[in-house]
Order: C-alpha cells, then sequence, then structure tokens
C-alpha cells in the first residue's frame, strides 16, 4: 500500500459523476467531473479514471461509492451494487457495483449519495461532535440520509425522504407534480424538474422575488416538520442544486417553526433555528467527500 492509504471516491449523481482520489477534505491529489450518461458509458469513464490513478498513485486501499437511488445497500441481497427503479432513464436495475467489482478487487463500501453525504459531514463537516442528524439535498432529485445514534441508517432497504406524501393544495399550486411513481410526493412537486415544468425555466433562473421560492419552501418546510417530529436529528443539512440557493433557508427556518407552532420545545428550534437548519459545511464537496469516508469505513478506518 505504500505509505499512504489511497481512497478511491465516486459520487455518482443523476447528472454527473464526481470521481476522486485522495485520503480527505485536504488531501485531494486527483478529481473529474463528467455527465452522467448511459450506465455503461459512464461506469467505463470511472474505470478508466481509476485505472490511471492506479498506475500514477499505486493501488487504491478501498473503494468508496455514494450513488443516487433508489439503491440495494444491502450486501447479503441478491441485487446488492444495483440501482433500483429509478426515475433516472437507462439506469434502473443497473448492476453498478458489479461493474466496478470486475474491473478492482479491493475493498468497496456502496450506499446511497445523501448518506455519503452524511457521513461526510459527521466525520469532517457541520455535524461533528453530532450522533443523530441528516442531509437532504434538493436537486435533480431529493433524497436524505440520516445518521442514527451513530450509525446510518438503512432498514429494509435505505430511507426514501424524497417521497413522502405532502398536503398539496391545488388551490394554491395546480401542478400536478413530476414524479413518474407519485405525481405529487415531495421531490414530484420540489425537485428541481419539478419547479422548471411549474415555472418554465429552471430554479437557478428564476428571480428572488419571484413566487417560486415561497412555494418551494413551504414544500420543503412540510417535509422538514415531518422528519423533526419522527426522526428528532439533533441538526438538518440542507444542500443540492435548488437547496443551496441563499434565498431559500431563511424562508425554510420561519415556515418550520411555524409549521411546528411550538410543540417542539427544544431550544435548537425554537431559539437557534439558524445553527438547527443549515447549509453543508463541505458544500458540494460533500457527497465526494463523503464516498472517501464510506471507503475509509470499507477499510475499517472509520470512527462511524
Amino acid at each position: 500500500m505504500g505509505a499512504v492509504t489511497m481512497f478511491g471516491s465516486i459520487e455518482g449523481g443523476g447528472t454527473k459523476f464526481v470521481c476522486a482520489v485522495g485520503t480527505g477534505p485536504y488531501d485531494i491529489q486527483r478529481e473529474e467531473r463528467f455527465p452522467t450518461t448511459t450506465p455503461v458509458e459512464t461506469l467505463e469513464r470511472t474505470i478508466a479514471f481509476f485505472k490511471q490513478a492506479e498506475q500514477d498513485f499505486g493501488k487504491l486501499a478501498a473503494l468508496g461509492f455514494a450513488s443516487f437511488g433508489p439503491i440495494d445497500p444491502n450486501p447479503a441481497s441478491p441485487t446488492y451494487g444495483y440501482i433500483l427503479p429509478t426515475p433516472k432513464p437507462g439506469w434502473s436495475n443497473a448492476n453498478v457495483l458489479g461493474m466496478l467489482k470486475s474491473a478492482f478487487d479491493i475493498p468497496m463500501a456502496f450506499d446511497l449519495d445523501v448518506n455519503g453525504s452524511a457521513l461526510g459531514e459527521g466525520l469532517w463537516g457541520v455535524a461533528q461532535g453530532l450522533d443523530t442528524f441528516m442531509y437532504l439535498t434538493v436537486g435533480t432529485g431529493i433524497g436524505g440520509g440520516l445518521m442514527a445514534n451513530g450509525k446510518l441508517l438503512h432498514g429494509l432497504l435505505h430511507p426514501e425522504m424524497g417521497h413522502i406524501p405532502l398536503p398539496h393544495d391545488f388551490a394554491r399550486d395546480p401542478f400536478e407534480g413530476a414524479c413518474p411513481f407519485h405525481k405529487d410526493c415531495f421531490e414530484g412537486l420540489a425537485s428541481g424538474p419539478a419547479m422548471e415544468k411549474r415555472w418554465g425555466q429552471k430554479a437557478e433562473t428564476l428571480p428572488h422575488d419571484h413566487p417560486a421560492w415561497e412555494l418551494e419552501a413551504h414544500y420543503v418546510s412540510l417535509a422538514l416538520a415531518n422528519y423533526i417530529y419522527t426522526l428528532s436529528p439533533q441538526r438538518i443539512i440542507i444542500g443540492g442544486g435548488v437547496g443551496g440557493q441563499e434565498r431559500l433557508l431563511p424562508l425554510i427556518r420561519a415556515n418550520v417553526q411555524n409549521i411546528l407552532n411550538g410543540y417542539v420545545q427544544s431550544p435548537a428550534i425554537t431559539k437557534n433555528i439558524d445553527e438547527y437548519i443549515v447549509p453543508p459545511a463541505l458544500g458540494g464537496r460533500a457527497g465526494m467527500l463523503g464516498a472517501i469516508a464510506l471507503a475509509q469505513q470499507a477499510l475499517g478506518d472509520s470512527h462511524y
């Protein structure tokens, strides 16, 4: 292995893949981003990246893959390492981990992208010192990862926080929803593609005073209230292309307090909401760094 234990990291998103090699947030030796196309084409490019990295830096100790979902993260399952039926065209039932294992004989960890981001934020980011917190991404899709009592929550498969049903006032919002499975679930109402379909332009191009933001904050806040009631996280981290818009967080914080209406009597919510619902400290690197943390976990190197 040499003097330095190098890890491979894959953040597999619905829009782009981010591959990296390094040891942690302050030591990324190489990084490459490319569009998510077909499974075979995307994984071939991923494998080529790591083959070249091994030529240049030596054999990797382990590989962490934080993927968009839904996925099968259960090593005892016959479809472990597969993307399960997904809205992403062409990716349903793709054996993505199998493709990597055919190319590399090293320990691998496979988990949901948001679980990876949660792990990264717990080790190196805004959730350090906490044992129960969640990371929510609002972007091309919506998903949440939960660290519960110091462990990533899996259970049956993994949480599907983006597909919970929300109250939908059709008088206020006649949009039927964009989820191919549920139409007006959380993702169907509040993801980036849902916003674009509803308003006719991409979320990031909408003006600050556009009514889209109040509506978006309304849906995100309803979801967060559900998570707070059921999961009782010590902190909620919101990232993603839409979730990362600065105009959103103040609206969400105020809405969450209004929806909870004093029922959850914790100073974190009643007095310090600005430190309770927060952006990721690792920013857009949370998923990529989280995948390094997954690789460390695969090797038994992580304190989580």
